[in-house]
């Protein structure tokens, strides 16, 4: 019996019943492109008779893998013997694992994952080329190899390529890797993409072989290919040109990670006898937003081209929200879930996600849910007080608030390394169980301690005495807690660990300057006697706590509503490049903001800022019912405020199909004192027609509120400089990292004198010249 395809639309149809020839079938955002997919699948096989065996089907993950099998199984009602449906990797664990003798490894070999890597690497750096690991991180060094093997860039083309320094040391790690990996009979996770390559190109047999099996390929998200797979598909390919991809090129959000999106752009170049169906009909969204993502990703050069429709009806306007802070900014959200569902009692938690451009910015929001009393979940990432480093700098505060706490002792002993090995740690504890003493005081006296000895003997004292002078300094009136806090990472070694481990590294230390940030705001509070404090401290007794123990009380108390039941209805949370595939019928998306959406870095390069239009782009699409598009006016840095213009993505937003809110802290101040918004220029009168011309938070003067501590310059067109400030570091893309030593001048012609690391002082006019602020732990 012939397989049904009327449930399909002409479109749908189209692609999935094309037999022969390359096809590129450009989805739309909620297109339905699973469903062709696997209707394809169904039809070559119960209508062309096609044996499953001679199908290949690739995927990006092993949940969408599974996914596909399981709807063909259901749809043919039977398993489909011989077919590989799978991970790009999985299938390249598949062919190694047959034929990695012909590129000298055994069938048995191991894939070394991220902490093997990065401790071959180290032994690497450290042992054979006896370089100093602080100055040369092993994963920045993993990572540069890493992007090398997915542009399939050898050990030698790489070194006649490295013009650097680093790239040179690179260039010395990478063949000694690649020979420890073989020595090892192991395979890195890149491996797994460019062995398969290496081996089709190098053995036409092998190459022969799998192009007589798999006869017809499927490629699902083509559009966040790399260059490896991009030559492994061409390959297999290149005999029967069955190649049938999906993709959506306004979608292609994973170029920082080495996908390519000229893969699927040049896809009619690289097949001149391919086909294009186009995927226009979209089954989520309302026609409002459906027309406003239209009108966003028009903006971008470098596209196919395709118009999303809906039969749905126009549906509310897309709500732009001006709020005072981030805190605000938390609050506001928090609240309009509650109105929403006090309106609607068919709504559940579950229908609402709030979308941030980094992981950082979820602090706030994770704090403006708990103080509402809201579960949530935070999807693709750590929770922000359960992230590795925040709890770290926690640890050290709790044992600076308490020096009897000896689990937080034993969590950052050897955080960073200082040679204290497990053997010594134990004894220090039978010592200290003996004396019947805390660990740290424990520490104290390790010197005296039989079985301690070296490097341990001389550390465990000097980490009893930083944490004794960070108490004391902790006890002393007028001590500003996050100043404390920050002092505190930097002497303890923390920062300078974590700057070592290279890009993750840097992710991590903006987590630290984010709970610097919570601990200025408890401080705040505190001073202010802002009256939810207030409350909260008469509920718990107490008189004149020290800002210290005030701010990890409120931290236990938010790792106390973490550990709600994940199954429970809940709020979800996550960044924009977690939300691709997934929809909600209400979507917030916050942080919009000139410099932190798009990031600031994004400016230096067209491409990445159209990157960053398409991340923007999919985050619009995933929302079916309603849309929120939230800024905040100032955000904090750190412990400091700093001036936020809107992003330049809401003048791309059709003025017919919003509305404009403003939270009542922004009425408020706006009632109270204003301030003009820069004139001049299409964006101003746009951002003056959404939210009005008067700011509150615009300029560099004190407010009379006494809120706006810490700011020095009025720097309202972006956030190129988020911290500009005397003392802060910086990067400018032609004279490299520096130091802020003098600031003149107000507004737009705000210029600063900076001692560059490498070329000296130079004076650059700050709205020009593409500052990118440096995490300022130096």
């Amino acid at each position: 019996m012939a397989f049904d395809l009327s449930h399909l639309n002409p479109e749908q149809n189209e692609a999935a019943s094309h037999f022969e020839g390359p096809l590129l079938v450009l989805a739309g955002a909620g297109s339905g492109k699973t469903r062709v997919l696997t209707s394809r699948i169904t039809w070559l096989v119960d209508e062309m008779g096609v044996d499953p065996a001679g199908i290949l089907a690739l995927t990006f993950t092993n949940k969408a893998a599974g996914e596909m099998r399981e709807r063909v199984r259901s749809m043919l009602g039977r398993e489909l013997a011989g077919m590989w449906i799978g991970t790009f990797h999985s299938v390249g664990v598949r062919i190694l694992r047959r034929d990695a003798p012909k590129l000298g490894w055994s069938p048995s070999f191991t894939v070394y994952d991220a902490d093997d890597q990065d401790a071959l690497i180290k032994r690497i750096i450290r042992d054979q080329l006896k370089l100093d690991l602080k100055k040369w991180p092993p994963r920045a060094i993993h990572s540069a190899i890493s992007a090398a093997k997915n542009e399939l860039t050898g050990p030698q083309e790489y070194a006649e390529g490295a013009n650097d320094a680093f790239e040179r040391v690179v260039a010395d790690v990478y063949p000694r890797y690649q020979q420890a990996l073989k020595d090892a009979n192991a395979f890195d996770f890149d491996d797994l993409l460019v062995k398969p390559v290496e081996l089709l190109r190098t053995h036409p047999h092998v190459l022969r072989r799998y192009q007589d099996r798999f006869r017809f390929l499927l490629v699902d998200e083509y559009q966040d290919t790399n260059r490896a797979q991009y030559v492994f598909l061409q390959l297999m390919a290149a005999e029967a040109r069955n190649l049938f991809v999906v993709g959506d090129d306004d979608q292609s959000i994973y170029g920082w990670r080495g996908a390519d999106i000229r893969n699927i752009l040049d896809f009619e170049k690289d097949f001149p006898d391919s086909r294009i169906v186009r995927l226009e009909q979209n089954y989520r969204s309302s026609a409002n937003i459906l027309d406003a993502a239209n009108r966003v990703i028009s903006h971008n050069v470098n596209r196919k081209g395709k118009t999303l429709r809906t039969d749905a009806a126009a549906g509310e306007r897309i709500t732009l929200v001006e709020a005072a802070d981030e805190s605000d900014e938390a609050r506001w959200v928090a609240e309009e879930i509650q109105a929403r569902m006090a309106d609607d009692a068919r709504l559940s938690l579950r229908h609402f996600v709030i979308l941030y451009r980094t992981n950082a910015q979820s602090r706030a929001m994770e704090e403006g849910l708990r103080r509402e009393g809201m579960p949530y979940r935070v999807i693709g990432g750590t929770r922000f007080y359960e992230r590795r480093e925040v709890k770290d700098a926690l640890a050290y505060l709790r044992l600076v608030s308490n020096a009897s706490a000896d689990e937080a002792f034993l969590r950052i002993v050897n955080v960073p390394r200082r040679g204290i090995g497990d053997a010594s740690v134990t004894r220090l504890a039978e010592h200290a169980a003996a004396r019947r003493i805390p660990l740290l005081a424990a520490a104290a006296e390790a010197g005296s301690v039989d079985g301690i000895r070296g490097v341990a003997a001389k550390a465990l004292p000097e980490l009893s005495a930083l944490i004794g002078k960070y108490a004391a300094l902790a006890s002393l009136e007028g001590v500003e807690l996050d100043q404390l806090l920050r002092e505190l990472v930097l002497e303890s070694g923390l920062v300078e660990a974590l700057k070592a481990e290279g890009p993750e590294g840097k992710d991590r230390l903006a987590n630290l300057d984010e709970l610097i940030a919570g601990a200025a705001e408890i401080q705040r509070r505190l001073v202010d006697e802002d009256p939810e404090l207030m409350m909260e401290l008469e509920d718990a007794g107490e008189t004149s706590p020290r800002p210290l123990d005030l701010f990890l009380g409120h931290v236990a108390l938010v790792a106390d509503v973490d550990q709600h039941d994940p199954t429970a209805d809940a709020v979800s949370m996550m960044t924009l490049h977690n939300a691709k595939g997934l929809e909600f019928p209400f979507v917030f998306i916050s942080g919009m903001e000139d410099g932190l959406f798009p990031l600031i870095r994004a400016y230096d390069e067209p491409e990445d800022l159209e990157e960053e239009r398409r991340l923007f782009y999919v985050g619009v699409t995933r929302a079916e019912r309603k849309l929120y598009l939230v800024h905040a006016k100032r955000r904090r840095r750190g412990a400091q405020y700093m001036d936020s213009a809107p992003s330049p993505f809401l003048e791309s937003v059709p003025e017919d199909l919003t509305e404009t809110r403003k939270t009542p802290r922004i009425l408020e101040r706006s009632s109270s004192w204003s301030q003009p918004w820069k004139q001049g220029g299409s964006y101003t009168s746009r951002r003056e027609r959404l939210f009005g011309g008067d700011s509150a938070w615009g300029g560099g003067k004190k407010k009379d509120d006494g809120d706006d501590s810490g700011y020095q310059v009025d720097y309202a067109d972006s956030q190129d400089a988020p911290s500009l400030r005397k003392g802060a570091r910086v990067r400018h893309p032609t004279f490299g990292s520096g130091t802020v030593k003098e600031l003149t001048g107000y507004g737009n012609d705000v210029k600063a004198a900076i001692e560059f690391d490498s070329v000296g002082r130079k004076t650059v006019v700050v709205r020009y010249a593409n500052l990118e602020s440096e995490t300022d732990w130096d």
